[in-house]
C-alpha cells in the first residue's frame, strides 16, 4: 500500500460525504465513497510514481516510518470526522426538501461499503498490472522492450474491456430485459378495463388491451373522467381521450404509428380542441402529475396520443435501445403531424409535443424545423430534458448575459421559455419578453434535477449552475471537487431520492404553471386556479 496514496484517497474519500443536489442511501454512498478513494488512490500512486521517475529525494529509514505513522493517524482522523458529519450533511438536504430526517447508523454503513469497495477495485487495478506485466515479459523476446510495454499494456485493456462489457455488462442487462419485459407484460387486477367506446384497449377499439403494456394500461385506465371533471367544474364535460399503442400492439415503429394515427381518429381525438403527442419515459410511462392536471385545465376538451418504445428504464433504454425511441418518435411525429396539417387550419386542433427526461429528449429528435416551418404546430412542453439533450444545451449555452445556467433566458423570449413551475411563471419571469410566437417551447426544470445537470466535464470544472446566485433547492453546502463533483452527480442521477417538487420528480402544481405557460387556456380565474392546484396537493 502507498500512503502517499491513501493520504489523496482519504482526501477523497472525505469530500465524497459531503452534500450534492440529493440525499443518497447509505449504502449508495458508501460506494460512491470507495469508488472515490479508489480515484484518489490512483492519483497519489501515479504522483509518486512521476515524483521517483525523476528522480527527486524521498524519505527513508527512521524519517520515512515517522512519516507512515503520522500519514497513517491523520487519515483515520480525517476519515471518522467526515463519516461523523456525514449524517448531518444528508440529513441538511432532507430538512431543504421537507424529508424526515434520517439519523441511523450511517458511519457503520457507510465505511465497511467504501472499504469493500476500494479492495476490490485495487484487486482489478493489480490484476490489470500483473496482465500487462506478464504480456509484456512474454513479448520482450520477440520486440523492443518499449513497444512491449505498449502492446501490453493495449491487450490488457481490450482484455477487460471485453470481460467488463461483453460478460458482466452483457448479463446484467439480459437479466434486467427479461425482467422489465416481464413486468411490462403484468396484467394488474385492479385495473379497470376500457368500457367506453373511445378508450384505447375497449371492445371497439383497434388496439388490444393486453398488447398495451404495463404502463400504457395505466395510463388508459387512470385520469379523470367525465363524471370526475363535471362534478369539480359543476357542468357538463366530456372525458379526456387517451389514446396508447404498446410495444406489442403491432410490429415495427411504423406500423405503431399508423395503428396510433388510426386509433386517434376512431376515437374522435382530431375533433378536440388541443391534441397532445406525448412521447413517453423508457419503459412507456406518461407522468400522471403532468396529463391529469392538463386534462381539467382543459375541462376535457383533449385527446393524447403515446406510443412506447421500449419498455426498460430510461437509463437501460438509452445505453441499449437510444437509437430505437428516437425512430419511434420521429415516425409518430410524421403520421400525427401529416395527417393534422392536411385538415383545414381554422377546424383542427392545436397541437402540442410534450416529453418527460428521456421521453423530452425523443421528442426533441422528432421533428425537423425545416418540415415543419411553413406550417409549424403550436408548441412543445420539454420536462427535466436529460444533459444529453442538444437543443437543451445549446439553449443555455446561448443565453443571455446574467441569466442563470439553471433559469436560462434565451434570446427574446418569443419562442423559448425557461420556468421553475409555480411561483415563476416564465411569462413573468422577464419584463421585455416579446410577445409569443406561433410556435413556442416551454422548458420545466428544476436546478435541484441532477438528470438535467449532471455533466461529464464538472469532473475537471466546476458546472455553470453551481455559480451563485444558486436556484432554488440546491444546498449552499455543495462545493465543487475535481472528479469527487462528477461522481456524487452520477451517483444522484441514478439513485437519487427527492419528494415532488426537487431532483427528477415534477409535481402537479409546476406542470400545471408551464402547461399554462404554454397553452394559455381561457376562461380562468385565480381563485379557480387556486382551487385546482389544491386538488393536485
Amino acid at each position: 500500500m502507498s500512503i502517499v496514496g491513501v493520504l489523496v484517497g482519504t482526501l477523497f474519500f472525505a469530500v465524497s460525504l459531503s452534500p450534492s443536489l440529493l440525499p443518497r442511501p447509505f449504502v449508495v454512498q458508501g460506494i460512491l465513497s470507495g469508488a472515490s478513494f479508489a480515484v484518489g488512490y490512483a492519483l497519489g500512486v501515479a504522483g509518486l510514481a512521476t515524483w521517483n521517475f525523476l528522480g527527486l529525494p524521498v524519505a527513508a529509514g527512521r524519517s520515512r516510518r515517522v512519516l507512515v505513522l503520522g500519514a497513517g493517524a491523520l487519515c483515520a482522523v480525517v476519515a471518522l470526522a467526515f463519516l461523523w458529519q456525514a449524517s448531518n450533511w444528508q440529513n441538511s438536504l432532507r430538512a431543504l426538501m421537507g424529508m424526515d430526517q434520517d439519523w441511523g447508523l450511517e458511519p457503520t454503513v457507510v465505511g465497511p461499503v467504501a472499504l469493500l469497495v476500494f479492495l476490490v477495485l485495487l484487486a482489478l487495478a493489480r490484476l490489470f498490472r500483473r496482465l500487462s506485466r506478464f504480456l509484456s515479459t512474454r513479448l520482450k523476446a520477440y520486440v523492443p522492450r518499449r513497444v512491449s510495454y505498449m502492446v501490453a499494456v493495449v491487450a490488457s485493456v481490450v482484455v477487460f474491456w471485453s470481460l467488463i462489457d461483453g460478460v458482466l455488462v452483457g448479463a446484467v442487462l439480459r437479466t434486467a430485459d427479461r425482467s422489465f419485459q416481464q413486468l411490462d407484460a403484468l396484467i394488474e387486477a385492479d385495473l379497470p378495463l376500457p368500457s367506453r367506446p373511445e378508450q384505447t384497449g375497449s371492445a371497439a377499439s383497434l388496439v388490444d388491451w393486453s398488447t398495451l403494456g404495463r404502463q400504457g394500461r395505466r395510463f388508459v385506465a387512470g385520469g379523470p373522467d367525465g363524471a370526475a371533471l363535471s362534478a369539480f367544474f359543476a357542468a357538463d364535460l366530456p372525458a379526456p381521450i387517451r389514446v396508447y399503442v404498446g410495444l406489442n400492439s403491432a410490429d415495427s415503429p411504423e406500423d405503431r404509428a399508423r395503428l396510433a394515427l388510426e386509433e386517434l381518429i376512431r376515437a374522435g381525438g382530431f375533433e378536440r380542441s388541443v391534441l397532445v403527442l406525448a412521447t413517453p419515459t423508457g419503459t412507456g410511462w406518461i407522468d400522471p402529475a403532468g396529463q391529469d392536471p392538463l386534462e381539467y385545465l382543459l375541462r376535457g376538451d383533449i385527446a393524447t396520443v403515446a406510443v412506447q418504445y421500449s419498455y426498460l428504464n430510461s437509463p437501460l433504454a438509452l445505453l441499449t435501445k437510444g437509437a430505437y425511441g428516437a425512430e419511434t418518435a420521429r415516425v409518430v411525429f410524421r403520421e400525427i403531424y401529416g395527417y393534422w396539417r392536411e385538415l383545414p387550419p381554422d377546424s383542427r386542433p392545436r397541437l402540442f409535443l410534450s416529453g418527460l427526461s428521456l421521453g423530452s429528449l425523443n421528442s426533441d429528435l422528432s421533428f425537423d424545423l425545416f418540415d415543419i416551418i411553413d406550417d409549424p404546430f403550436d408548441g412543445v412542453l420539454w420536462v427535466g430534458p436529460p444533459f444529453r439533450n442538444e437543443s437543451w444545451r445549446r439553449m443555455v449555452r446561448e443565453r443571455a448575459p446574467g441569466s442563470p445556467a439553471w433559469l436560462p433566458v434565451f434570446r427574446d423570449g418569443a419562442v423559448v421559455r425557461f420556468t421553475l413551475g409555480a411561483g415563476d411563471e416564465p411569462q413573468e419571469a422577464m419584463a421585455d419578453y416579446a410577445p409569443w410566437g406561433d410556435f413556442r417551447i416551454v422548458v420545466l426544470q428544476y436546478p435541484s434535477d441532477p438528470i438535467t445537470f449532471f455533466e461529464p466535464s464538472a469532473a475537471w470544472r466546476a458546472p455553470a449552475w453551481m455559480k451563485p446566485p444558486r436556484g432554488p433547492g440546491v444546498t449552499p453546502d455543495l462545493r465543487w471537487f475535481p472528479v469527487v463533483t462528477m461522481l456524487q452527480l452520477g451517483a444522484d442521477m441514478m439513485v437519487g431520492t427527492a419528494p415532488p417538487g426537487f431532483g427528477h420528480e415534477y409535481a402537479p402544481r409546476d406542470y400545471l404553471s408551464a402547461w399554462r405557460a404554454l397553452i394559455a387556456p381561457a376562461g380562468w380565474t385565480p381563485a379557480e386556479l387556486e382551487r385546482l392546484e389544491r386538488l393536485f396537493e
